[in-house]
């Protein structure tokens, strides 16, 4: 595995997000209670940018219809809604991040 500094540990504050374009990827970093987290930017239902959605503690909701992942993990913790229809949403992936110093580093393999 190769990590790759994408950030500044003060760039990105306790419940801030940062969008990142690593590789080819865009990925969302945020932190919560001082501990950073990478997932896939992209809401793997519609492409919805997780980056617009709103960031509550260790959850991420896509703005586009709910769907609601866990920051830590990638994996999916509620489902979204289209009128009146529950959606089936996949897990988006998750990341390993290590802090050099200041530097936040993101893991690809």
């Amino acid at each position: 595995m190769q990590y790759y500094k994408v950030a500044q540990t003060g760039e990105v504050k306790d419940g801030e997000k940062k969008k990142i374009a690593l590789n080819g990827k865009v990925m969302l970093l945020t932190n919560f209670q001082g501990t950073y987290y990478a997932i896939d930017n992209t809401c793997p239902h519609m492409g919805g940018s997780l980056y617009d959605g709103i960031l509550e503690g260790y959850s991420i909701a896509c703005p586009k219809h709910g769907s609601v992942f866990d920051i830590r993990t990638g994996k999916i913790i509620k489902n979204g809604k289209i009128a009146f229809f529950n959606l089936k949403v996949s897990d988006t992936r998750a990341y390993p991040v290590k802090i050099e110093g200041d530097d936040v580093l993101i893991g690809l393999e």
